[in-house]
Parts: structure tokens; sequence; C-alpha cells
């Protein structure tokens, strides 16, 4: 009787060890490995490069500077040229109905530099967000700002100003890619580092539209455009979401919603404010004209 086990022992051991044969035969849990994003292939960027490339060549044909003997006088026949292939201008959009000009004078270009700087900034810029995004996102959103930016410089342009350039929709890329940073915050990992440099390239860019004979007004119009377009287009899943055609239906875990609750507000929000503001917009380029000004 001394040597049997202690009472304790001879009744937890058992169960003891049965638990822990429980636990070796328990299988691990599965894991969710879902396959990386393939990142889009950029046909429209370039698409859009060339689109302006020929249109900067057939003003250029149409307006035969070279021919001139004084070159300095290609001046006024280059404005009449833009004007003829669909330059903005007020008069034209209001008083003659041209409101194409509107997309138009986004493909348009008032000279060399004006075409490299824009076009190098279209590279660099939108090639990334076309790798991100795809073609169906970034198309509309190209397209959408430079309407916006067309809608606020002849609402806010001088009235006999003529206006070319992709540079309203370049900003509107600039801008969804700051709002793209805040609604995705969550899969980013140098936050701060992103913010600072997207905002300074920004912040000289917008000074760089308050130079004399540059439309500021376009620039403005096409980022705040942009920026809230980035809320709507440019939302992505939370980070640790996966989607359940990789979740194994062994798989008992909690899951991941797709979006935050913020990226909702944010896109709704968003969603409202872009069609007061373009509502807007086209009512008063097109409304009726305030009381005193009728006969």
């Amino acid at each position: 009787m001394g040597k049997g086990m202690p009472y304790s022992d001879v009744e937890k051991g058992p169960e003891r060890g049965q638990e822990k044969r429980r636990h070796r035969s328990r299988p691990p849990p599965p894991q969710i490995c879902p396959p990386p994003e393939k990142p889009w292939f950029p046909w429209l960027v370039p698409v859009i490069f060339s689109a302006n490339l020929i249109m900067f060549i057939i003003t250029m044909y149409i307006n035969d500077c070279p021919s001139q003997e004084n070159h300095p006088r290609c001046i006024l026949p280059f404005l009449k040229s833009l004007q003829k292939l669909g330059a903005l201008e007020k008069n034209l959009v209001v008083d003659d109905g041209e409101g194409w000009r509107l997309l138009s004078c986004m493909w348009l270009h008032a000279g060399v530099i004006h075409l490299v700087v824009n076009m190098l900034s279209l590279l660099f810029i939108g090639i990334r967000l076309e790798q991100e995004f795809g073609f169906i996102r970034i198309g509309p959103l190209y397209v959408l700002s430079g309407l916006a930016g067309s809608l606020a410089s002849t609402n806010h342009g001088k009235e006999s100003s003529v206006s070319v350039g992709a540079s309203g929709a370049l900003f509107g890329l600039l801008g969804a890619m700051l709002s793209e940073l805040f609604t995705n915050w969550t899969i980013y990992t140098k936050k701060c580092i992103a913010l600072l440099i997207l905002v300074s390239v920004i912040a000289v860019n917008l000074a760089l539209g308050f130079l004399p004979k540059v439309d500021s007004s376009a620039h403005v119009g096409g980022f705040l455009a942009g920026f809230f377009f980035g809320f709507v287009l440019l939302v992505r899943p939370q980070f640790g979401y996966v989607s359940r055609k990789y979740i194994p239906s062994s798989y008992n875990g909690k899951l991941k919603s797709r979006h935050k609750w913020y990226q909702y507000v944010l896109g709704i929000t968003a969603t409202i404010i872009l069609v007061l503001g373009y509502t807007y917009a086209f009512g008063k380029l097109y409304g009726v004209p305030p009381m005193k000004n009728l006969p």
C-alpha cells in the first residue's frame, strides 16, 4: 500500500493522458494563402499618350508654321488652329452650343513644352495607377476629371480666354492618388512618408498653376473632382481581407469584412458631392442669366 500512486495522480493522470492524445490527434487549422494580385497591363495610358501626340501633330500640320517666313507670326494662326480643332472657349460653348469642346480641349496642347510636361506627368502617374486599378477605373477618372477642369475653366475664367491641355485630367489623377491613400490607409506600411511625398508633389504642381498665362481654374477643378472620385473608384479591400473563394470549407475562424465602415461613408459622401458639383457647374454654365441682365 505504501508503494501505490498518490490519490491525485491516480485520479488525474489518465485524464491528462487522454487530453494530450486528443490534442495530438487534432489537425492544425487550415492556412489561408490567397494568391497575390496580378498587376493590370497598362494599355490605356499609352493610348491616351498617343492620342495627344497625334492631335499635336495634326495641329502643327493644319497650322503649317514651318512654311511661314517669320515664325513668331505663327502664334495667331496656331491659336486659330486650336480653336478649329476644339479648344475651349466659353462663348463657343454657351452661345454656339458647342459643348463637345469641354472634352475635346483636353487632347490639345499649346506648344512642345506644354505637351512634353503633360505627357511625362501622364506616363509617370497614369501607368502606375492603371497597373494597380485597371483601365476600367482609370479611364472614367481621367475623362471626368478633365471635364471638371473644363467646367471650372469656363465658369471662372475670362470670357474670351482660350484654354487647351490635359492638365485638368492630370490633376485629377493626383487628387485621386491622395484620396486613395486616405481610403486605403490600412494596407500601407509607410503611411506618413507616402503622404508627405504626395502632398509635396501636389503642392508644387498647384503652385505652378498660378503662374501667368496658366489656367489655374482647370487645375483646381480637375484636382477636386479626382480627389472625390478616388473615394468612389479606387477603393480597395482592407488589410487582412480574403475572398471566400480562397477560404477552405473546414475553416471556422473569424473573417474580416471586405471594407472598413469609413470607406463606405467616404464613398457615399464623395458621390453626393460629385453629383451636386457637376449639377452646379452645368447649371451655372447653361443656366438662366441673372434678372438684372434680362431685357
